[in-house]
């Protein structure tokens, strides 16, 4: 590894950031490797605990390392990418990068809509929506939990939506309900999990993430779909091309 500049006006913590994101993307350290100990960064840059910890520290928080307590800092798994410039499939998204998409059901069933899934849907006050929530896995590992909800009206069969995950939501509202998704709206916020998400998605209670909802439309510019994703920040990150 490189050395660091000590009369650069570059910050040590950051330089140290750069040498160790570096050796990652070099392939000397890959993804489940322990990396060297603070102890050892210390020896070899001649910095101090404080600098080795901020630089670590910042690269967890960004999701390139990773701790486990009493055993040492690892590097973690390569993020998901997905773009913000049109329709996104996950399952396309894992498919290019070699992995295998699969969706776990938590359960499919009738409910009484809240107030934001109501006016999100324009509904009236007795109708009822059904509401499918799967786990979203790349190679078995929990990335996303979903809730779609979808009007009764539009979706009176339960049962077909058990299909999803052998087909898309979409491909399926196509083929069983005739019904063709051809734009939609998403916002995104920050969040913390909370206990219920942290279990499904296999993580700790208040891991970061990312809360997105969407709502689809139909080609007569009907909603069909509301969605609330709850995305792991550390395996997924969005991206948009600036023209």
């Amino acid at each position: 590894m490189p050395g660091l500049q000590h009369d650069s006006l570059i910050p040590l913590y950051h330089q140290l950031k750069e040498v160790l994101i570096s050796t990652i993307s070099e392939g000397d350290w890959k993804p489940g490797d322990k990396i060297a100990s603070e102890n050892q960064l210390m020896e070899q840059y001649g910095i101090s605990r404080n600098t080795v910890k901020k630089a670590i520290e910042d690269l967890v928080k960004e999701g390139v390392l990773y701790r486990v307590q009493g055993k040492g800092t690892y590097v973690a798994k390569q993020k998901l990418e997905q773009p913000l410039t049109g329709f996104y499939s996950f399952s396309k998204v894992l498919k290019e990068k070699g992995m295998n998409p699969s969706d776990i059901i938590v359960e499919v069933k009738e409910v009484e809509p809240c107030k934001e899934v109501q006016q999100a849907l324009v509904l009236e006050k007795k109708e009822k929506v059904i509401v499918l929530k799967r786990i979203r896995c790349a190679n078995d590992e929990p990335i996303i939990l979903e809730e779609s909800f979808l009007p009764k009206k539009v979706v009176d069969d339960i049962e077909r939506l058990k299909e999803v995950g052998t087909v898309s939501l979409y491909d399926l509202l196509e083929r069983e309900f005739q019904v063709f998704v051809t734009r939609a709206k998403e916002a995104f916020e920050p969040i913390l999990l909370e206990e219920e998400a942290s279990q499904l998605l296999q993580t700790e209670k208040g891991f970061p993430a990312l809360l997105l909802e969407r709502t689809a439309y139909d080609l007569n510019g009907v909603p069909i779909e509301f969605c609330r994703s709850i995305v792991r920040g550390d395996r997924c990150r969005f991206y948009t091309e600036l023209i």
